[in-house]
């Protein structure tokens, strides 16, 4: 059975200009999607994170909102960038959160994708002398969150308290959110770090190569040797992999005037980031049969068992719950999805 939930990237603007929404409307109509997709049956609610720009940012406080008012749906990150965060603090959130939300909790963590800032983490009181972009510290405070989330004794104990040698873990702890955790991978060697690290893999929306391979070949290149690095480290139990994908089912002339029908003549795309030559995959867009075709002849989609929808959050509640609810309708049992009735997926079919 696959999962599928929303992913968004939740911009907005500076709510001064004619129908223009700022940084509370955002945030607010996030959480109300978040409600009305748990009740279409939704498996997850995602949301990506940016720093210094008029988007999503601390995702915490609009992750525990939206756990608040539902019961069922997977509340997450794709992706919190590392290089801005404190790991034990974010430890302590993340477990606070899960055990607030019946553990409902989904952290999608990578190095993170170019921000507005330029070496932005820096005013943020975090620095890397080792790599430009801070890769090697953002790998670095990921290993000591995820030693945190697992319970592992971190901090030594005041000895005046506990005597000699007492050693204290993060609290709250909250048991199995380290299952929970998901690396975004850019590239297929990152994908095979994921797996050597013992966590879910979430492939990114876009992928720092270009090779003349389709997008959705080069992530399935990038599932199958992570699965085969999964395997190969001897973790005893099956992780979850996602991919993303903008897809709109076109039921009304609505959706045509937005969106067209372009899933046959929207190739991917080539461009640059961080310096390297990248790969951007194309929207799907057409009537719902069609679609059902084309996805299941995108090799990622199939080997995936999480696919998470770009929506676009500035077209309001009202329209960004109809494309969720066309696809839970039209498309996605196609593909082998059921409504969550029971809580969050919990794992995927290896």
């Amino acid at each position: 059975m696959k999962a599928f939930g929303f992913l968004s990237f939740g911009h907005y603007g500076s709510g001064t200009a004619p129908g223009e929404y700022g940084a509370r409307e955002a945030l607010q109509q996030a959480v109300e999607i978040g409600v009305g997709a748990d009740e279409i049956g939704v498996n997850g609610a995602y949301f990506r994170v940016h720093h210094f720009a008029e988007q999503a940012a601390s995702p915490i406080p609009l992750l525990a909102a939206i756990a608040a008012k539902t019961s069922r749906i997977e509340v997450g990150t794709g992706v919190i960038d590392m290089r801005y965060e404190n790991p034990l603090y974010l430890a302590e959130e993340a477990a606070a959160l899960d055990l607030l939300s019946d553990q409902r909790v989904a952290m999608g963590i990578s190095r993170g994708s170019p921000e507005p800032a330029d070496r932005g983490w820096e005013a943020f009181g975090y620095g890397d002398s080792d790599d430009a972009k801070a890769a090697n510290m953002a790998r670095t405070k990921f290993a000591r969150f995820l030693s945190a989330i697992r319970g592992e004794e971190i901090a030594s104990a005041d000895p005046m308290q506990f005597g000699p040698g007492k050693k204290l873990r993060v609290e709250p702890h909250s048991p199995g959110l380290d299952r929970r955790v998901w690396w975004g991978a850019g590239t297929a060697a990152t994908a095979e770090w994921a797996a050597a690290q013992g966590v879910n893999m979430m492939s990114s929306t876009l992928l720092t190569e270009a090779t003349g391979a389709s997008f959705g070949e080069l992530q399935r290149d990038q599932i199958d040797r992570y699965r085969a690095a999964w395997r190969a480290a001897g973790h005893d139990w099956t992780p979850r992999v996602s991919v993303s994908r903008s897809i709109f089912p076109i039921t009304t002339n609505l959706d045509d005037l937005y969106f067209g029908r372009r899933s046959g003549g929207e190739g991917d795309q080539i461009g640059i980031i961080d310096g390297a030559r990248s790969t951007f995959g194309k929207t799907y867009a057409g009537e719902p049969d069609d679609l059902i075709e084309a996805l299941k002849a995108d090799p990622a989609v199939e080997a995936a068992d999480t696919v998470l929808l770009t929506i676009p959050s500035q077209l309001g509640v009202d329209y960004n719950l109809h494309i969720l609810e066309s696809f839970a309708s039209y498309v996605a049992p196609a593909l082998g999805w059921e409504a969550n009735t029971g809580g969050p997926v919990t794992g995927s079919a290896g």
